[in-house]
Parts: structure tokens; sequence; C-alpha cells
């Protein structure tokens, strides 16, 4: 009995022993971690399109100017990566940020953009895009993206929302719709918002405005649309219309 619990004892102390040699281990890696210095800083901006609306320089300015201790050897503990993302991402044409230390003690951002798909226009104030993801995007002073131009009465009390996809879902899916589609992309140059909440569009081809109504049953008027290019422009020329209206089910009203 005794040599069993010495035996227990022993097993105990063992236990211990190497339970303390991994507890100072992993204090010591750890130790070694935050003590690490700062070799470098290097950013990654993933373009769209090889447009980019947000430069590498602008990110390390950014980052040095918050983070002091980037800009000359200091310890990681000094700097947090936590931080440095949320820095980076809330830059208004910036979706996401990654931030890692590698082991040579290089701090390497990857940032993603924002793509506009649109682009508010405003005659008296600056304009603004609508992300993909149906966010206000401020413009960027470091290219201007070609894509459909929103204009008209209702076009600058859009930018007073963050986001659109609850308040003008209609509307969004309109723009998704044109932005995804190769030929409407290149077709359709323009939207004009009137206050009653109607869109008039209007083309690169052909002087027609096409009165779209709300935007709703949208696949259905496009096709109403592509009809009126098939089979009635062919018999009576681009330019013989000013306006197509498509509003109103099973008709198309060329005058």
């Amino acid at each position: 009995m005794e040599n069993k619990n010495r035996w227990k004892y022993r097993k105990s102390m063992l236990m211990l022993f190497v339970g303390l040699i991994l507890f100072g281990f992993i204090a010591f890696a750890e130790h070694k971690t935050t003590s690490r210095k700062v070799a470098g800083l290097e950013v990654y901006v993933e373009g769209v399109s090889d447009v980019y609306f947000v430069e590498e320089k602008e990110v390390i300015a950014l980052l040095k100017n918050a983070f002091p201790g980037l800009s000359e050897p200091a310890g990681t503990a000094d700097i947090s990566i936590e931080q440095m993302e949320k820095k980076v991402e809330a830059h208004p044409l910036v979706r996401n940020a990654e931030v890692y230390q590698d082991l040579k003690g290089t701090i390497r951002v990857k940032v993603s953009q924002h793509v506009p798909m649109a682009r508010i226009v405003r005659p008296l104030a600056a304009d603004g895009y609508i992300s993909t993801s149906g966010k206000i995007l401020p413009t960027s002073p470091n290219y201007t993206s070609r894509v459909l131009i929103l204009e008209g009465s209702r076009a600058p009390s859009l930018l007073r929302e963050k986001d659109l996809t609850e308040k003008e879902a209609q509307l969004l899916e309109l723009i998704r719709h044109i932005y995804q589609d190769p030929f409407w992309s290149a077709q359709i140059s323009s939207l004009e918002l009137l206050k009653n909440g109607e869109v008039n569009l209007y083309q690169q081809v052909g002087r027609q405005v096409i009165e779209f109504g709300k935007p709703e049953n949208i696949g259905l008027k496009f096709r109403k649309i592509k009809t009126f290019y098939k089979k009635i422009l062919p018999e009576k020329g681009w330019n013989t219309y000013a306006r197509v209206n498509v509003k109103y089910k099973d008709q198309i009203i060329c005058e």
C-alpha cells in the first residue's frame, strides 16, 4: 500500500514537473513573439479589373500615422494587429483587410476594395458611388470608374444613406441587373430617378428615352426592350421614336 501511494506521489510530481516545463516553454515562446521587432511593412491591394481606388502608399501612410511604431523598430506588444485591421477597414473604399506578421517580423497587409457599379451625380455637390454590396462610397482621388450614371431629382437623396440594401432593394436589383449583363451594361448609360419612384433609361446608341416605370418586374421589362430592339427598330430605324414605354403589362408604347 505504501509503495502504491509512493508511486502515485511520484507520478503526480512528474506530471507537475512536465506541466511546469510546458508552461515555461509557452511563456518563453509568447515572450519571444511579443518582443520580436518589426522588420517592415508591406501592403498589397487587390485591383478591381486593374483599377485601384485605394493605393498601397495611401494605406502605408494611414497605418504609419496611426501607429508611429511602424516607422522604426518596435516590439509587437506596442502594435495591435486587430487595431490595424480595424483602422484599414475604416477607410470608406476598403471592403476587407487582413493583417499578420510573418516569421521575419514583417507586417503584411492584404486589402480588398469595394467595387462600384453605379455613380450618383449631383450638380452642385460631390458625387458618390454605389458598391456591388449596396454601400454608398465617396469618389476616389485616384481613379474615376466608368459605370452606370444615376441622376435626376431623387438621385441626391441616395447619398444621405450609408447602405441601400433595405430602403432601395428594388433599385439595387435594377442596377445589378444592368451591371451583371454584358449587353445591358454596354447599352444603358444612365438612369434618371424621378420623384415618384419611377426610372427612365438612357442608351449609348439610340435617342429614345425608355420609360421603365417603377423598378419592378425587371426581367419582363428588359425582355420587352429586347423585343423593341429586335422587331421594331429594324423596321422603323433607330431614330424614329423619341419615347419607348415598357411600364405597362403586355404593352410596348412607342411615340
